[in-house]
C-alpha cells in the first residue's frame, strides 16, 4: 500500500528579505524557520531545503542499506550515516555527499563496499536525486 507524507510551506515578502517556515504535518513533529540568509549563508538557528534533503537522504539510505545487509545475510548492529548536501547561489544543489560508518559483524571489505554502494545508487531518496552527483564514503567499524 502506497504512502503519503505532507510537508507544508508558508513564505512571506521577497527572496531576499522574506521569510517561511517549513512544516512536518504527517508526523506533527514541528514547524521550522527557513529564510534565504539561513539557506546561502549561516543557517543562525534555521533549517533549508537542503538540510531538508539531507536528513531525508541519509535517513533513507541507513534504511536500504540495512536492508540489504540483512538480505545479505550481514543485518547490522548500527549504520550511522551524514549526508551532506551542497548548495551554490545561482547553480542550485551541486552535490551530495553520503559518509557511512557501520558495524557489521562477519562481512568483508569487499561485500561491505558493494553492498553500500548498491544501496546509494538504488534508495528511493537516491533514485529521486539521480540528476545530482551523489558521492559515497563507507568506513566498516
Amino acid at each position: 500500500m502506497a504512502t503519503t507524507r505532507i510537508s507544508t510551506a508558508h513564505w512571506e515578502g521577497a527572496l531576499l528579505d522574506g521569510a517561511g517556515q517549513v512544516s512536518l504535518n504527517s508526523s506533527g513533529l514541528g514547524t521550522f524557520d527557513v529564510t534565504w540568509a539561513s539557506r546561502a549563508n549561516d543557517p543562525e538557528g534555521r533549517t533549508s531545503p537542503e538540510e531538508l534533503i539531507g536528513a531525508a537522504h541519509a535517513s533513507c539510505y541507513s534504511m536500504a542499506f540495512s536492508n540489504a545487509l540483512a538480505q545479505a545475510d550481514t543485518p547490522p548492529r548500527s549504520v550511522d550515516t551524514t549526508a551532506s548536501v551542497t548548495f551554490q547561489p545561482g547553480e542550485g544543489i551541486t552535490g551530495i555527499h553520503l559518509d557511512v560508518v557501520a558495524d557489521i559483524p562477519g562481512i568483508s571489505e569487499e561485500d561491505f563496499q558493494r553492498i553500500a554502494e548498491d544501496a546509494k545508487t538504488n534508495c528511493p531518496v537516491s533514485q529521486a536525486l539521480k540528476a545530482t552527483n551523489i558521492t559515497l564514503k563507507a568506513t566498516l567499524h
